[in-house]
């Protein structure tokens, strides 16, 4: 699961910390679904723990599913956030962003979101 945090033309971005697996590629904040959970519960877990907010999950927007060339398979589920409760805490990432829809491209995300973030940059979604 994942979120696109949206602020008018501006969505928040996240950047790995050189530690985490694929090191320093952005992404969209999230993480997996735990046991009995339901997406959107998933998707609020892992953005009171990553960022300290209280997110109103709306609706899902995209559904990707990658293969990387280790053989590692995603199947991401990608929501739409436009509203949240508390200020934005940096918890786990590197470096955390609002960046401008067409500027999106320039940020070197995780494969599994290049093909979202071109359609996003494009406003071909939201």
């Amino acid at each position: 699961m994942a979120a696109l945090i949206l602020r008018g033309d501006e969505i928040l971005c996240c950047q790995r910390t050189a530690h985490q697996a694929l090191p320093l590629k952005w992404e969209f904040p999230g993480g997996k679904i735990e046991a009995g959970e339901t997406p959107p519960q998933a998707l609020l877990r892992e953005l009171q723990e990553e960022l300290g907010i209280l997110a109103e999950i709306g609706p899902e927007i995209a559904r990707v599913l990658h293969t990387y060339a280790n053989g590692n398979s995603v199947n991401l589920r990608f929501f739409a956030v436009h509203h949240f409760e508390k200020d934005l805490q940096n918890r786990i990432f590197r470096d955390v962003r609002w960046v401008k829809r067409a500027d999106l491209p320039s940020l070197d995300f995780l494969d599994a979101d290049k093909e979202l973030v071109r359609r996003l940059a494009a406003s071909e979604l939201l």
